[in-house]
């Protein structure tokens, strides 16, 4: 973990964080405008709220203050990693429901599926040069099966996803700004949270 110490790692820190908020807030800018489109182009209320949805990571975190850096940052790839294929499950499905029929909605999904893959990208990068064990891998994370469900169950079910991910980006944007807080000289006593 000396590298990680070292002042031009806690500079590129930083710089990682700053991206990174910058990414989350457009990411999450584009979320609720896909949000919109999607309501209106499934027939939903915009006023709608589901409830938790399965395989859906929840942002919400008890403890938030708690826990360590690296920690935050193993918890926002996993939530990605998981919207990542569950963003390109709603991206078939629409294609199945709708076919070419909406290509703005399929464009905007895809386009959102890009900067989730791109964020948890990011956040690998971050975590190489947070821990010295870099990022879990995803080898044997096998996807799994969408659910069997009938249209109206995987039109809400989506906009479970596109919720609960717009508030994945407001809990990123505020773990990496917590991230960035972190001085060099603090970040050589991890916590109890992020000790090996």
């Amino acid at each position: 973990m000396a590298a990680a110490d070292s002042p031009s790692a806690a500079l590129r820190r930083r710089d990682l964080c700053s991206r990174g908020i910058r990414l989350a807030g457009k990411m999450r800018s584009d979320v609720i405008s896909l949000l919109d489109t999607y309501v209106e182009r499934q027939g939903l209320d915009a006023s709608a709220s589901v409830a938790a949805v399965e395989g859906v990571p929840v942002a919400a975190v008890e403890h938030w203050d708690e826990q360590g850096g690296t920690q935050r940052l193993l918890e926002n790839l996993a939530a990605y990693r998981a919207f990542r294929t569950l963003l390109a499950q709603m991206l078939e499905e629409q294609r199945e429901q709708l076919g070419e029929a909406d290509a703005a909605l399929g464009r905007a999904l895809a386009a959102v599926l890009l900067q989730v893959s791109a964020f948890a990208y990011h956040l690998e990068e971050l975590l190489r040069l947070e821990s010295s064990r870099g990022p879990p891998s995803e080898e044997g994370a096998a996807a799994p099966a969408p659910p069997h469900l009938g249209l109206f169950e995987r039109k809400l079910r989506g906009l479970g996803v596109l919720q609960e991910l717009a508030q994945w980006a407001v809990r990123s944007a505020r773990d990496l700004r917590q991230l960035a807080k972190l001085s060099p000289g603090s970040s050589s006593v991890p916590s109890p949270t992020e000790s090996p």
